[in-house]
């Protein structure tokens, strides 16, 4: 069974606050992008790359998720689509993956994608590569200018997170002189082994990927995609559907 599933787990849980009013009354999950949801968008970019497994995470208006969540896999034999459900507790990044851990028994590896995040990585590509390394873990990440960076030491396994405006450094000691400062995409993989330890509460997940650093590694794999958005707020929703309207 594990041969031939390759697993995604798509958070959709989060209250999507900085998209105002168009998340008043829908869930992040469901806002649409040139009259498609957000989460169908995310599920067929991913069918189309073969991936057959999927839980989504819910809770701010979860039930909507779950009732688009029905209609969309009705009639699909193809692909298993589950939910983790949060409406009851917020788990954050990290507590996430733990309390889906259940759903993740027959994959060798998960792949982690935002829900409010569109591009066209090679994650088929990525996964199965993946799964053939050593590694626990791998974070798709950007040469891109933001604040918050991700820190990695020379021999390329993740230390902490840095603030290039506050000069915050989340990792143990100072920050290393030789070290790479790289910029998350939203885009991660593991190999569901590697988190049965952790207790299941609320977490941030790069907070778990310290821990799992200090015995496996947590590399950083650059991407180059011919588009990624991150569509955190209306002006840069309304700037991926322009963008990609304009290459149909």
């Amino acid at each position: 069974m594990k041969r031939n599933r390759r697993t995604a787990f798509i958070l959709a849980a989060g209250l999507g606050t900085r998209l105002k009013e168009l998340t008043k009354d829908t869930p992040k999950a469901l806002v649409s992008i040139n009259n498609a949801p957000l989460l169908k968008v995310v599920l067929e970019e991913l069918i189309k790359q073969d991936f057959n497994h999927f839980v989504v995470n819910v809770h701010h208006f979860g039930e909507q998720i779950i009732e688009f969540i029905g209609e969309f896999r009705s009639g699909r034999n193809d692909v298993i689509i589950e939910v983790s459900d949060e409406r009851s507790l917020l788990m954050d990044t990290g507590g996430a993956i733990l309390q889906a851990l259940p759903y993740f028994t027959d994959s060798e590896a998960v792949l982690v994608h935002n829900v409010d995040v569109l591009t066209n990585v090679d994650f088929k590509g990525f996964y199965d590569s993946f799964v053939k390394s050593d590694d626990a873990a791998w974070l798709l990440t950007q040469e891109r200018n933001s604040k918050r960076k991700l820190v990695f030491d020379h021999n390329d396994n993740f230390l902490g997170r840095f603030n290039t405006e506050t000069s915050e450094y989340d990792g143990d000691g100072a920050l290393p002189s030789d070290c790479k400062l790289l910029s998350f995409s939203g885009l991660h993989l593991f190999k569901p082994q590697y988190f049965k330890d952790f207790e299941v509460k609320p977490c941030y997940v790069f907070k778990l990927y310290q821990k799992i650093a200090e015995n496996q590694r947590v590399a950083s794999k650059l991407i180059h995609p011919d588009y990624w958005f991150d569509l955190g707020t209306q002006e840069q929703l309304t700037n991926a559907e322009l963008w990609l309207s304009s290459r149909r």
